[in-house]
């Protein structure tokens, strides 16, 4: 611990941050923002400052050994709008990235920071985001500057923090400055919006203003762990994705399958990632978790496709997280955790804590609070059916925490990677699982994603809003080089993976979902892996490669989802010739995309005009 102004370089070196280039960069920005004194954190500082955040007020007890934070209202998610990818290359615009010109961005946010941390510590977070030791650990480190203790407690959660991380490292780190700002005078969501989240990739540079909610404020976290690390990936030949990654091991036959997928929101990403093996097969399979929103992904020199989650930490949705949905992760947030929940229920009278999809809503009303901090007791009538915690509530901690966490999830190697699955929500035309054995259609099939509206009044009903890679959010160069640059590091790996996508939401005439989900997605991966290695064949078709009913291990699932089974194994023409046109105007937005990509396009669209010929003349 250091707590000093006089001489910024003498409370760094007190606390072990010797590297220089740090000194000057914290010298620096405790002069812009003001801030009355410096502290340097490791992840041993947690009991002090989860003691110093309870004295304040910051956080409460939830039971033995956990924690409760409410945000200020308005501050409670990511604003995709104010995020912001600086360059001084227009070159580097996207579709999506909402790119900037760097100089006068940076100059902007300078002007925001200017004395904004008066009278607040700022407190000096070097981290690293990879296993120590790794390949691409020049890329991994960073410190993070925040005037918030809560920001702190989270990222010792979310990566691994100490000196040590950045002292050898000369100039080569992520430098990072996030102010809250005034939350109640940020005009959030309206034309005078102060709030800035900016990263100033060709300077390695991120700073945030006007937040202290997880995603705009845990630099490490997404900003660098995404956002900054993709533009370093495409610079430097490695990729960075907001991806999962499970292992899975035949116990049976020895063999052990690691697979990593882009999901866009609400479409089961982290419930896939932290799954178990179904009761039925759970002596045969084991399910390891590595990681549930991103991976790094690289080609060794010996040729092999290697991936690692970059964080420390689990920062996971709570809404409908529960004992059947995800055990693991309720598993990973009990007493003694140190899990840090955010914006759910709390009752201050036992300490509970309570979200929407948790289980029954209590009934007894008695000291619970909603996410706002309001008694629920004493609401309204009209507002009796509010929701209890925010739809995005969180819940945080410690990858240590999680009970089938991989044993070598740490391992600065990373594992070798044998799938790459995208999965979106769509009620029709995609099946349960279709398999892509051609890297290009495999990287065709990433860039058009998507999840279909949920707003009734779009007027679009079974079209998606389109998120290539799960990556729509954090894109940080173009479309056009993300597609090549994907071809490039994939296409160098001796073992090409296997791609794929899934679908668990398909749904019947009346709106029910046929596919239980769940536990039980874990057999159409295995049939995937077993795909790879030449146990079975499959069904072609125009789209993929469909699971042939027998080859699917169906031990144990109910008759109504056998039933269903054919249904989910098979595709509708129409409705895909339909999506192709939504699929090309989608690509035509991405200026030079690569040919290989327009040649998967045209090779699905021929394949599916063919099959409807074909059935047509049958």
């Amino acid at each position: 611990m250091v707590d000093a102004v006089v001489n910024v370089a003498a409370v760094l070196e007190a606390a072990g941050l010797t590297n220089r280039h740090v000194q000057e960069f914290v010298e620096h920005w405790a002069g812009v923002t003001g801030a009355s004194s410096v502290q340097v954190v490791s992840a041993a500082d947690d009991e002090r400052l989860v003691a110093e955040a309870l004295e304040a007020g910051e956080l409460v007890p939830a039971g033995e050994g956990r924690y409760y934070a409410r945000s200020y209202v308005k501050d409670t998610a990511r604003a995709e709008e104010r995020t912001i990818v600086a360059t001084g290359d227009e070159r580097d615009r996207g579709t999506y990235n909402n790119w900037r010109p760097g100089a006068e961005t940076k100059e902007k946010l300078v002007e925001l920071m200017t004395g904004a941390s008066a009278g607040r510590t700022m407190y000096v977070i070097p981290y690293l985001m990879a296993p120590a030791g790794s390949p691409l650990d020049r890329y991994a480190a960073g410190v993070e500057l925040t005037d918030n203790r809560g920001v702190v407690l989270q990222m010792i959660r979310m990566s691994r923090v100490g000196a040590d991380n950045v002292n050898d490292l000369g100039d080569d780190f992520v430098r990072g400055v996030h102010v809250t700002g005034d939350l109640a005078n940020l005009g959030q969501g309206t034309p005078d919006d102060k709030r800035h989240f900016v990263t100033l990739a060709d300077e390695r540079t991120i700073l945030h203003f006007g937040s202290s909610y997880g995603g705009n404020a845990l630099l490490g976290k997404i900003a660098h762990g995404l956002r900054q690390g993709s533009y370093d990936g495409w610079k430097n030949g490695f990729l960075v994705e907001q991806f999962m990654l499970l292992g899975i091991t035949d116990r049976q036959t020895g063999r052990k399958y690691n697979i990593a997928g882009g999901f866009p929101s609400a479409s089961g990403k982290t419930n896939l990632a932290m799954t178990l093996a179904p009761e039925a097969l759970g002596d045969r399979y084991y399910v390891e978790f590595y990681g549930d929103d991103i991976a790094w992904i690289w080609v060794d020199e010996d040729g092999v496709l290697r991936g690692f989650n970059p964080e420390n930490g689990v920062f996971g949705v709570a809404k409908d997280t529960n004992e059947r949905t995800n055990p693991t992760a309720i598993d990973s947030i009990v007493p003694g955790s140190g899990a840090i929940f955010t914006n759910v229920a709390y009752n201050e009278r036992t300490q509970d804590v309570w979200w929407e999809g948790r289980g029954d809503k209590p009934t007894d009303l008695d000291g619970w609070l909603d996410w706002k901090g309001e008694r629920i007791a004493d609401r309204a009538p009209e507002h009796a059916d509010d929701p209890w915690a925010h739809p995005n509530s969180r819940f945080t901690t410690q990858l240590a925490n999680v009970p089938n966490v991989a044993k070598d999830w740490d391992d600065p190697r990373g594992v070798e990677i044998h799938g790459i699955i995208f999965g979106g929500r769509t009620r029709d035309r995609e099946p349960l699982i279709r398999a892509i054995t051609d890297v290009a259609e495999g990287v065709y099939d990433g860039l058009t994603l998507g999840a279909e509206a949920t707003a009734a009044a779009d007027g679009l009903e079974g079209v998606l809003r389109y998120d290539p890679m799960s990556m729509r959010p954090f894109l940080s160069y173009p479309e056009a080089d993300y597609a090549q640059h994907w071809l490039d590091v994939i296409g160098q790996a001796r073992n090409q993976p296997i791609f794929a996508h899934v679908n668990w939401f398909q749904r019947d005439a009346e709106g029910r979902f046929i596919w239980p989900g769940y536990r039980e997605n874990l057999r159409p991966l295995v049939w995937l892996m077993r795909l790879r290695s030449g146990e079975v064949t499959g069904v072609p078709s125009p789209v993929g490669i469909l699971p042939a009913r027998d080859e699917l291990d169906l031990a144990g699932l109910d008759e109504r989802t056998l039933a269903d089974l054919d249904t989910l194994l098979t595709i509708d023409v129409e409705r895909w010739r339909q999506e192709i046109g939504y699929r090309e105007e989608h690509l035509a937005q991405f200026d030079g995309l690569p040919e290989p990509i327009w040649a998967a396009h045209r090779r699905v669209a021929a394949a599916l005009d063919a099959e409807r010929e074909s059935v047509g003349q049958s």
